[in-house]
């Protein structure tokens, strides 16, 4: 039996701010939110899940959701022309939605239901990291970052944020690609919804 559900990654976007002083590197801010579904079976778990879960388009819902925003504090400063970027400071806020069993359940489904879960951790904790090597690798593309004769720091600031911008595109793609794994068939995805209905 092939199950259509999905868990999903949006990427809300990315800003860039210029200022004269932040706090340095790269930090994350962490939230999580949680939709209570009811249920007696797997089955009617995953139906719960399919209707009330955060919404994946127009008409669809997934199970889980890890969204997250990259906002960056970029610190230029310039002498005799020449622009330099002195500190990149980015902060990923990243925050996880999760599905919450809020009725009474029979000890065999509280079982498969925590194994489950602990699949839906693990796909989601997956989408947080890459999120955060993502902030990593921006980071060290910028740094150095100069220009001559750029005395308004116009080529600089640009440059920074293409480099941000191209940055982020190449993780989004590996974040596309580990949900094409996590969803394809027999893959995790299917694995742990079979076995929360018990197939």
């Amino acid at each position: 039996m092939r199950v259509l559900v999905l868990f999903c990654v949006a990427v809300i976007g990315a800003a860039c701010g210029i200022v004269g002083t932040a706090s340095a590197g790269v930090k994350t801010v962490v939230k999580t939110r949680t939709y209570d579904i009811t249920g007696t079976t797997g089955a009617g778990l995953v139906i719960a899940m399919n209707r009330r879960g955060p919404k994946h388009g127009f008409m669809t819902h997934a199970i889980a959701q890890t969204s997250y925003t990259a906002d960056w504090n970029l610190d230029l400063g310039q002498a005799n022309g020449v622009c330099r970027l002195r500190q990149a400071n980015g902060t990923l806020n990243v925050t996880y939605t999760y599905p919450r069993v809020a009725s009474a359940v029979t000890p065999a489904l509280h079982k498969r239901w925590n194994r489950f879960f602990t699949g839906v951790l693990a796909h989601e904790g997956t989408h947080g990291r890459i999120a955060g090597q993502m902030m990593q690798a921006a980071e060290r593309s910028v740094r150095g970052l100069k220009f001559a004769n750029d005395p308004q720091c116009n080529k600089t600031r640009a440059e920074a944020r293409r480099r941000l911008e191209a940055t982020s595109k190449l993780y989004e793609a590996k974040q596309i690609a580990f949900d094409a794994r996590e969803h394809s068939e027999g893959g995790h995805v299917e694995r742990i919804i079979e076995a929360l209905v018990g197939l």
